[in-house]
């Protein structure tokens, strides 16, 4: 990494990477390696601080509205909460067999979404993956914020919240210790470990960037929460060379936790002889549909805010065809675990397995599987075509779409397989009430929130990575006259 200093005053100085090489009305612009018409010069220095800092000034009246309809979402959630905790869990729909039902299906579908985070920043900064850039700061607050919302699930299932901290394996005179085999112990410690690596990478990867908005700030609180949040960064040659061995450390230890967290999750589920569970493939299949749902997360963030902060010279076309092929990928993955899943079902000849096979499409709420094959198997495909992997109102029609299947596939996974498990006369179905759908509601007013407020306090886009990529530019001649 070029040990930048990455003050807004510094590209005034010396070779400036914002001298336009020449005089004004030049039709040409001079860099290593050749001259590039002007129409289609690089971003420069000061171009990448103007247009990311922009972003953190005051906000509009769109914001405010954002903001208020996640407060909304926020506030339904909190009301539905209460009311379960004043009344009991009957509030909440839970009937047997179905006991897990919608809120595990919502913390399943958040763990997920927060996997894209740990990929796009870690996994492909070890591989060098320039495409990365612009987009893994959005990815990485994505990941904490989606952490910080996964997190309140296991706490609303519990009922007693109050309670929770006896999940917690700390010593007590009372010498009553957690079970260890409880898959809620399990999830406890997947997410708090999670969040406490993703949180310490992010917040690493913040502060040069934290520091050029602290220089340019205006006013005193900004100056204020920028000073103390840049933890004193001057970029110095040895800062420098501290914080890229620290980033590489945590990408390298940031990075087995793609896999190890959500295999987690996934053992809580096939660790038990429900029919369609106890399989060794969840694994590698929540992985992978994690990342899915996540990549297809980052781009529906991705598309609104491009258009509304002007982003488009920083996000451009070309990586949203990259992140498309990850998405692709990820498809084939999970449309690969599908049919896995049913040809196991049926080669086992086991004839619970193969009637939990057969109910899932044809049963009650057939339409779910449905709807998942739809969204995660078949309308993915047509990012084949190269067209419709840069076509952004596509590209964001296919996300939504995708994240829907997403839910749909943990709803299958985990309220199908309840419902129909050995004995007939255990059969029954999920009760939906209005408390369940006001706190799904509320977990996705609860991430907005944070997400837009993240947005207008702290640069969304990382400023230092994107310079790093852009070409070194050189003055000509004719600049010194």
């Amino acid at each position: 990494m070029s040990h930048h200093n990455h003050s807004p005053h510094h590209e005034h100085h010396g070779d400036s990477p914002c001298h336009k090489g020449g005089p004004e009305g030049d039709s040409q612009f001079h860099y290593r390696g050749g001259i590039v018409p002007t129409e289609a010069k690089p971003l420069t220095y000061e171009e990448v601080n103007k247009t990311v800092l922009a972003m953190l000034e005051p906000p509009t009246y769109r914001w405010w509205l954002f903001l208020g309809l996640c407060l909304v979402a926020v506030a339904i959630g909190g009301v539905s909460w209460t009311r379960q905790i004043l009344n009991g869990m009957t509030e909440a729909g839970k009937s047997h067999p179905d006991m897990w039902g919608g809120y595990i299906t919502t913390f399943v579908f958040w763990v997920g979404i927060a996997h894209s985070g740990t990929l796009i920043s870690a996994v492909l900064y070890l591989f060098r993956a320039h495409f990365r850039m612009p987009i893994y700061r959005l990815a990485e607050a994505m990941t904490v914020f989606a952490v910080l919302t996964a997190g309140l699930f296991p706490l609303i299932h519990l009922g007693r919240v109050w309670y929770f901290y006896w999940l917690m394996p700390y010593p007590n005179e009372r010498a009553i210790w957690p079970n260890f085999r409880s898959p809620l112990l399990w999830d406890v410690f997947a997410v708090s470990t999670y969040l406490t690596i993703s949180s310490t990478f992010f917040i690493i990867g913040l502060i040069p960037d934290i520091a050029v908005a602290r220089d340019a700030a205006r006013t005193k609180f900004r100056r204020l929460l920028y000073g103390i949040t840049s933890l004193g960064w001057t970029g110095s040659h040895s800062q420098w060379k501290h914080y890229t061995a620290a980033y590489l450390f945590f990408a390298a230890l940031a990075t087995p936790l793609v896999v190890s967290v959500h295999s987690v999750v996934s053992w809580d589920f096939a660790m038990s002889i429900v029919p369609g569970w106890h399989a060794t493939i969840f694994p590698p299949y929540f992985v992978a549909g994690a990342i899915f749902s996540g990549i297809a997360m980052v781009i529906t963030i991705m598309i609104p805010l491009r258009r509304i902060f002007g982003l488009e010279r920083i996000l451009e076309p070309k990586h949203f065809d990259a992140m498309s092929k990850l998405i692709l990928l990820t498809s084939g993955i999970l449309t690969y675990s599908y049919g896995v899943e049913f040809y196991t079902a049926w080669f086992s000849n086991n004839e619970f397995e193969r009637a939990q096979f057969w109910f899932r499409p044809f049963g009650e709420v057939g339409a779910a599987f449905w709807g998942m094959t739809f969204c995660n198997c078949i309308f993915p495909q047509l990012l084949w075509i190269k067209t419709l992997r840069t076509n952004i109102p596509f590209l964001f029609c296919v996300t939504i779409l995708i994240n829907i299947g997403m839910w749909l596939e943990r709803f299958n996974i985990i309220v199908q397989s309840l419902s129909h498990e050995y004995i007939p006369y255990s059969w029954g179905w999920y009760n939906f009430s209005w408390v369940d759908v006001g706190i799904v509601i509320g977990s996705f007013g609860w991430f907005g929130m944070w997400m837009t407020l993240f947005v207008k306090f702290f640069p969304a886009v990382a400023i230092t990575e994107i310079k790093e990529i852009l070409p070194a530019p050189r003055r000509t001649a004719d600049a010194h006259h």
